[in-house]
């Protein structure tokens, strides 16, 4: 009997620190995610390495955030780099928008081979319980009451609780300047960004390495990774 205890017992402590574990990577896994690509197989087969990026949005602060860190990583690859932020003006909406030639001539004028629009497609949340840490390893705490009651207390009186997990949807399209036509789109999602500068950053790295992977990124060298 004793035997089968310590086994137990050892047995707990194995798969709590197992978990522990898990969930410890689990953490620092990144939290952005490519879930779908397209690239358009009639398309002249050429790299881009003059970009203009739009990230479309009513938030400015979000669009320039989004937009530095695409340009920081496409940068880092060799490529040539405008942002929509540096060259628009920031009152521009939907009523105040530049017409379709008057896009072009501000593309063609930056010498961009390619336009990078990236948009928030989807937001998702969701409710899920969270479970207490209890975990059944008695070890010594059956030496005495004040053992037992010191040592299980805590872990009886640690419940579960409710969080709200957010998932953000994003789409990326890259699009040639001369034809106009979609060359490559992808398709992401950010998971319970907590930080808009180090979830931009992420999303830039992972898209763009995908960008360069999949041969429509003119690459000289490898995408920073921060």
């Amino acid at each position: 009997m004793i035997k089968n205890y310590v086994l137990s017992s050892v047995g707990t402590r194995c798969l709590t620190l197992f978990i522990s574990t898990a969930l410890l990577f689990s953490a620092c896994s990144p939290a952005t995610k490519v879930t779908a690509t397209w690239k358009d197989k009639d398309a002249e087969a050429k790299t881009y390495k003059n970009l203009f990026i739009v990230a479309l949005g009513k938030n400015l602060a979000y669009k320039k955030t989004i937009e530095d860190k695409m340009a920081t990583s496409l940068t880092n690859t060799g490529a040539k780099v405008t942002e929509s932020t540096n060259v628009f003006p920031p009152d521009m909406t939907k009523d105040k928008a530049l017409d379709r030639e008057q896009l072009l001539q501000k593309f063609k004028e930056a010498g961009c081979d390619a336009i990078i629009s990236v948009a928030l497609v989807n937001k998702d949340s969701e409710t899920r319980y969270v479970p207490g840490t209890t975990a059944y390893a008695p070890g010594g705490y059956y030496g005495n009451f004040w053992g037992y009651y010191g040592g299980m207390g805590p872990a009886m009186y640690d419940p579960g609780y409710y969080t709200t997990d957010k998932t953000y949807y994003l789409e990326t399209n890259l699009y040639d300047v001369n034809t106009e036509k979609l060359v490559w789109s992808g398709q992401s999602e950010t998971l319970n960004p907590d930080n808009i500068d180090k979830a931009a950053t992420e999303f830039a790295n992972i898209i763009v390495t995908k960008m360069v992977s999949d041969g429509v990124i003119h690459s000289s060298a490898s995408p920073a990774k921060k």
